[in-house]
């Protein structure tokens, strides 16, 4: 018999966000577990979401985007330690996609980095612990900061109507913000940062709410700001990260890569003055080259589903790879998506075969990444 879904337990272990009574209020449907904490993932039919993102404006509940805050004497060391990013070259007010590595060169993490003063920083991060790392690495370090998870829970508002959202909210002021800076604010008294961030491919702010007691007020506000511009809660769309060559950590790449396997090699910064964790073995990887890569792939024909599990990628009759992430695109009619395959695999134009759990055996094709607006022009604009 097919697993009851709804007999997982559900118990205080699992936090909620500030939003979480919103969510449900409004009709969240299905909810994953992210960061220990409850995710809403969609309010109603995926497609229409992701059709609702590219026309209108969204309202994403991303509380699990939780933050490590790092304060102290040393906190601008520390944190440049735990990154091959030169954070010398960020401003206060700036934020910075990095990624966080391991002694080994491994991702353990691919946050946004937010510098909200000299030596103040915060890590919006995806699904790992992050916190018990950085705790780990101090206790070595001789460094004098403090690090802790702060009260902070962002929400996200995406989409090509979110400037006149957050125009309404917070004026013309956070029109003038350029891509990936950010400014502190209150709205009606709620202590808020405002980031021109977001994971869609769209244009997109992040609202961080800075006292969890007000979830609601800060939603509703949102919700009331957005109306005109038929702004919709959804979850964050798949669809279109994708179309967008955004990866996402633990489906996409885990501990186990790095970043020249995933093409994110442009998160080193060369000649970086400062040591960091990883240095040397990235430096390794990037001499030796590496054996794999993660590209993106093309997959012949009729609509498949978001894959639940990495799928085999065969060349021949021999097994070589997985695909890691696999959608279809109602905007380009096309199925699309990632594999990781041997180096020997990973040219543009290489066909392979995909073995997909109840539908069979499919071709697919290495393509160029990403899929939709690769100079990032809808987000930037």
């Amino acid at each position: 018999m097919p697993f009851d879904m709804g007999l997982i337990q559900r118990g205080a272990r699992l936090r909620r966000s500030p939003f979480f009574a919103a969510t449900q209020r409004y009709g969240a449907r299905a909810y994953t577990v992210y960061n220990h904490m409850l995710f809403p993932v969609c309010f109603g039919d995926l497609e229409d979401e992701y059709w609702h993102l590219v026309n209108h404006v969204t309202l994403w509940d991303v509380a699990v985007e939780r933050q490590v805050e790092i304060t102290g004497p040393d906190a601008f060391a520390f944190t440049n330690m735990l990154t091959p990013r030169d954070l010398s070259r960020c401003a206060v007010g700036q934020g910075k996609y990095v990624v966080i590595t391991a002694d080994d060169g491994g991702i353990i993490n691919d946050p946004v980095l937010l510098r909200l003063g000299e030596n103040h920083f915060w890590l919006a991060l995806a699904d790992s612990d992050v916190l018990l790392w950085a705790r780990g690495v101090v206790l070595s370090s001789g460094l004098r900061v403090e690090i802790r998870e702060p009260d902070v829970s962002p929400l996200q508002v995406q989409g090509p109507k979110a400037k006149a959202v957050v125009r309404a909210l917070f004026g013309d002021a956070v029109l003038a913000l350029r891509y990936y800076y950010f400014l502190e604010t209150a709205l009606d008294g709620i202590p808020v940062v405002v980031t021109r961030t977001g994971w869609s491919g769209e244009v997109g702010y992040e609202i961080y709410l800075r006292d969890g007691s007000r979830g609601e007020e800060l939603w509703e506000r949102i919700m009331a700001a957005g109306r005109p511009h038929d702004i919709r809660p959804t979850g964050p769309s798949d669809i279109r990260r994708v179309e967008a060559g955004i990866f996402n950590w633990g489906a996409d790449f885990t501990l186990a890569n790095n970043v020249y396997e995933v093409g994110l090699d442009r998160l080193v910064d060369a000649g970086k003055p400062a040591g960091y964790i990883g240095r040397d073995a990235l430096a390794r990887i990037k001499a030796d080259g590496v054996r794999q890569k993660l590209v993106g792939i093309e997959i012949d024909g009729d609509r498949i589903e978001f894959n639940a599990t990495k799928w085999r990628v065969k060349a021949g009759n021999e097994a070589v790879g997985w695909v890691t992430s696999a959608i279809w695109s109602p905007r380009l009619k096309k199925n699309i998506g990632y594999a990781m395959l041997p180096v020997a695999h990973a040219s543009l134009g290489t066909s392979v075969g995909l073995e997909i759990p109840d539908v069979g055996e499919r071709g697919a094709t290495v393509v160029p990444l990403p899929f939709v607006d690769p100079g990032k022009g809808i987000p930037k604009g």
